[in-house]
């Protein structure tokens, strides 16, 4: 296990508030620990630096708000990730500044996320969000001031209250500002939850409309002009973009069953036949790493059928074809023959792919194929 990882997740846990609906690892506030964790993240790299290649495919900050984490931290973690061809930072829209904007521009940040989630002020208070829809436009703009041409927005729909018109507004929005990538999400609240606890009767309603909800989006963006490359993603074309791959390819690495190393609290990393998650406890994290010693981990040998399960799986969130390969023997092929003749699944030569209908279907239809 050394040498060959060219994929780095950076967990930056630290929020200003924990929304209802978050299930990451995050930790509110704790400023003042701010940049002891950065002292025990960084201690983390140098340890699994063995791990990673001499150059870098991608690095992605996420959290938590990355970007709510104290500007001269964040600027040191910046300045001591390896090199990279594609650099990501996850924002909230209230954290982003032109100050902010400029450091994360003149460290090398190649690509801002930012969580706009939705542009409608009733659904932001029910999701609990502290930006409003002129601090994502704001932040947005800031920035296209500094320079960044390769921004995300992230949107989110079966919100509590929400209506296929309140969707439709956001896309609107959303296409606005024209941004380079979108991702658009189902909500998700975990059972049991306050989040789940108080509005459960709606999130039940919310739940019978997202094929509508989700067909909506996938018709309104592939009608402007964005490609749907993955099941929940959307970037520019590359035939409208002087042909740059505005795919997000840190994530394209998960998707396509790359070896990963994540360092921080929750982190997780995949490397050959090894998956581990770091302690989501601060304090052990921090306690570990300051006597020089690894986290708390729990550790997982992948078998070579689970990683081909998750290989085909992941594979066939993506609109391009999934080359089967090894894989054969995992899928069902009566179900591949049933699916194929009701236009879900199309197989030519070594390679699968789900129609559009199939992709709609997305996880039902990969289930069938691999039971």
């Amino acid at each position: 296990m050394s040498g060959g990882v060219r994929h780095l997740y950076v967990h930056l846990p630290f929020c200003g508030h924990r929304c209802g609906y978050c299930d990451f690892v995050t930790v509110v506030g704790r400023r003042g620990q701010h940049e002891r964790y950065v002292d025990a993240l960084l201690t983390e790299l140098e340890l699994e630096s063995g791990l990673l290649a001499p150059h870098l495919e991608t690095v992605f900050l996420g959290g938590g708000t990355p970007t709510f984490t104290e500007p001269a931290a964040l600027r040191r973690v910046l300045r001591r990730m390896p090199r990279a061809d594609e650099v990501t930072v996850e924002a909230n829209p209230e954290t982003v500044t032109p100050a902010l904007a400029r450091m994360l521009r003149d460290e090398d940040v190649t690509r801002v996320s930012l969580g706009a989630q939705s542009f409608q002020p009733n659904l932001l208070a029910v999701l609990e969000r502290h930006a409003g829809p002129e601090d994502v436009r704001r932040a947005f703009y800031h920035l296209r001031d500094a320079g960044f041409d390769n921004t995300s927005l992230d949107l989110i729909y079966g919100i509590p209250g929400q209506s296929a018109a309140d969707l439709d507004a956001d896309i609107n929005e959303a296409l606005t500002l024209a941004p380079e990538h979108l991702s658009c999400y189902e909500l998700e609240a975990k059972r049991g939850t306050r989040f789940a606890h108080a509005h459960g009767a709606e999130l039940a309603r919310q739940g019978e409309a997202m094929e509508g909800y989700f067909e909506a989006v996938v018709g309104r963006l592939t009608a402007a002009g964005y490609r749907w490359y993955e099941t929940a993603n959307f970037c520019r074309a590359a035939e409208a973009t002087g042909g740059r791959d505005l795919r997000s390819r840190h994530n394209l690495a998960y998707w396509l069953g790359r070896d990963y190393l994540g360092i921080g609290i929750g982190a997780v990393s995949t490397v050959a036949a090894l998956r581990w998650r770091n302690t989501p406890r601060l304090t052990a994290y921090l306690a570990a790493l300051a006597g020089g010693a690894r986290p708390p981990r729990e550790i997982e040998e992948l078998s070579a059928e689970i990683r081909g399960r998750e290989r085909v799986m992941l594979g066939l969130r993506l609109d391009e074809p999934f080359p089967v390969n090894g894989e054969e023997h995992l899928l069902d092929a009566n179900a591949l023959e049933r699916l194929s003749q009701l236009g879900l699944v199309t197989r030519a030569g070594n390679e699968l792919a789900l129609s559009a209908r199939g992709r709609v279907l997305g996880g039902g239809v990969t289930a069938d194929l691999l039971a």
